[in-house]
């Protein structure tokens, strides 16, 4: 999947993906890549600086823990996340059924329009 789509989407992705809990940054990517099926594969380089963002938004809160013998920075969401996370979701279905209108099967024919 081209970087350039995901513009704008990033960050209500990395909500989406710490709903369910608390993960560590690797353990984000890899959801990322399961969930969309290995269409989202993203770089370290443009997973962690994202969840900085999201933490100095006050979205997600982090904290250190040791797993496997392994100091891991661990991410989850915030009241303040899960009410930024609404608030994509709202976004997101008004942006699809409008570009829907153009661009999905249902869409109507230009000369009966």
């Amino acid at each position: 999947m081209k970087g350039q789509t995901l513009h704008g989407h990033l960050d209500a992705l990395l909500l989406a993906v710490l709903e369910d809990g608390a993960l560590h940054g690797y353990a984000i990517i890899e959801a990322l890549r399961v969930r969309s099926g290995g269409n989202l594969d993203l770089p370290t380089g443009t997973t962690y600086p994202a969840l900085r963002r999201l933490e100095r938004a006050g979205y997600v809160a982090s904290s250190w823990h040791t797993v496997n013998g392994r100091e891991r920075r661990t991410y989850e969401l915030t009241d303040a996340g899960r009410r930024a996370l609404d608030g994509e979701r709202a976004g997101w279905r008004e942006f699809s059924s409008t570009v829907g209108r153009f661009l999905g099967p249902d869409r109507p024919s230009p000369l009966t329009a």
